[in-house]
């Protein structure tokens, strides 16, 4: 009976985790369909580096995209990787999001060229990447190492290739967005570590 409690109780916490994966999904594609019908005035919501009121774009920006090409390009590792983290649950995935949101959009907002907007959620994509691939060097636990194999298989092409710099792409958002998936992992691996009182 205490068994069967644990994994209903670990089901629903991914579950959770799944259906805010699902939601911040769900919120980028209405809001490209909405910014496609306002003739893309929602882009400017996006990060405006050292502008006072560029700042908002470091919550607004990853759910912001240029046009359906961008948004799709970001949907399908943001899925996969995000789902990956919500297996360890809805604290795990809101945790890890917020540190690389966070860490990616006031990076770019510091070093990023003056008159230009950053939108998309590729800055967060490179730190689930990365946290990934770093929880697997932290924790040392085989599952997370194997997991983070695949990862470096599968997107290690892209995440180097992302932070090369070039015109109309946010480098300066994969490389803060990398930072904060590091960061991310090294910080929730202390924090599952800390001995409980």
């Amino acid at each position: 009976m205490a068994s069967q409690s644990l994994v209903a109780r670990a089901r629903g916490i991914s579950t959770d985790g799944f259906a805010l994966i699902a939601l911040m999904i769900a919120v980028m594609w209405i809001t490209e369909i909405v910014d496609l019908a306002a003739d893309h005035r929602l882009d400017r919501l996006g990060i405006e580096p050292r502008e006072s009121d560029g700042l908002i774009g470091v919550v607004t920006a990853p759910f912001l995209h240029l046009g359906f090409g961008h948004l799709i390009a970001n949907t399908i590792p943001f899925a996969v990787l995000g789902l990956t983290i919500a297996l360890n649950g809805l604290r795990r995935i809101l945790a890890v999001t917020a540190i690389v949101a966070l860490i990616s959009g006031l990076g770019t907002w510091l070093v990023a060229p003056d008159n230009t907007v950053h939108i998309g959620a590729s800055g967060v994509v490179f730190g689930f990447a990365t946290y990934l691939l770093a929880r697997g060097w932290f924790d040392r636990r085989l599952v997370n190492i194997a997991i983070a194999v695949v990862v470096a298989i599968v997107f290690g092409g892209v995440l180097l290739g992302g932070l090369l710099p070039e015109r109309g792409i946010s480098w300066q958002a994969h490389l803060f967005g990398a930072v904060g998936g590091v960061v991310a992992a090294r910080l929730l691996n202390r924090t599952a570590r800390a001995p409980q009182p």
